[in-house]
């Protein structure tokens, strides 16, 4: 019995043991070395180090920029929340129903999340700078134009990225959800003369919410560290108008080498994402066991 005892533990460690290591050297390790330096003064390239205490983070909720950027990431992160959602949803019915073009539109809508951010970045900005100026010309449209020259339109471009982009990914999540609806639920509420919203509304929806809420952690969480479609689309600009908080964090560390604030506003941005996204996974589980 022991030895059966010792040769599960062992298979247990040998398996689990190589994720943990790596786990601990990618993420943990760092983490805890980034919170140490955000108490230091250091510079990124000098190994002398003096401890400052919280003046770090005082500098930081000082910083204007830091404030203007976390205000246009929640301004971005609400109503993407909802438009990815909404689309992913809305896609996942759309190809779960009975159609020879089922598997094509699956594959069409999924494509776009297999190209990195950086090229539809640039992709996206070549439709907003180039095709919407031609168009804003031939029709005589001026609100088409400069698309990406102020932070109003700048914000809307970033919405249309993120959307075109991930909406595929979270129709795969609902689609897996959504098969596994029993089908003689939805034929007795037909028969029961339930037309196509009701059966949606009452029950479709309640019994994907387990979906929703995985979708809408996944939305929050990339919505909040979105850097790299930031960074191509509009780069900040114009004015840090559309600066983000990944970027903002980013220029303080390489731009402007301040390491040691840079570190405090990422433990500061870290711990943000923390509570809010524990807080909506525990709302939405709360909504689960309720339905």
């Amino acid at each position: 019995m022991k030895q059966v005892y010792k040769k599960n533990k062992f298979t247990f460690w040998a398996f689990v043991g190589p994720v943990l290591i790596a786990y601990a050297l990618v993420q943990l390790i760092p983490l805890l070395f980034g919170i140490y330096y955000s108490f230091t003064d250091w510079n990124g390239i000098g190994s002398d180090l003096k401890w400052v205490g919280i003046q770090n983070y005082i500098t930081a909720f000082k910083d204007a920029t830091f404030l203007q950027s976390f205000l246009f990431t929640l301004k971005f992160t609400i109503p993407s929340i909802i438009v990815l959602n909404a689309l992913g949803f809305g896609l996942a019915l759309l190809v779960t129903r009975e159609s020879k073009f089922t598997n094509i539109l699956r594959t069409i809508f999924f494509m776009p999340n297999l190209i990195g951010g950086l090229i539809l970045g640039f992709i996206w900005q070549f439709i907003f700078t180039q095709v919407f100026a031609g168009l804003g010309k031939v029709l005589g449209q001026q609100w088409l134009m400069g698309w990406l020259s102020n932070g109003k339109t700048g914000l809307i471009g970033l919405i249309i990225l993120m959307s075109w982009q991930m909406a595929g990914y979270l129709m795969v999540i609902y689609i897996s959800s959504l098969q596994n609806i029993p089908p003689e639920l939805l034929e007795a509420a037909q028969i029961d003369g339930a037309n196509v919203w009701q059966r949606v509304k009452n029950i479709t929806i309640p019994l994907v919410r387990p979906a929703f809420t995985v979708s809408v952690f996944l939305t929050l969480s990339n919505s909040f560290k979105l850097y790299d479609q930031n960074l191509s689309l509009t780069a900040g600009g114009p004015a840090k108008a559309t600066e983000m908080l990944a970027m903002n964090i980013y220029n303080t560390a390489f731009q402007f080498n301040l390491m040691g604030v840079a570190q405090a506003k990422a433990v500061v941005f870290f711990l943000l994402i923390g509570i809010v996204s524990v807080t909506q996974v525990y709302f939405s589980k709360k909504g689960e066991v309720e339905a």
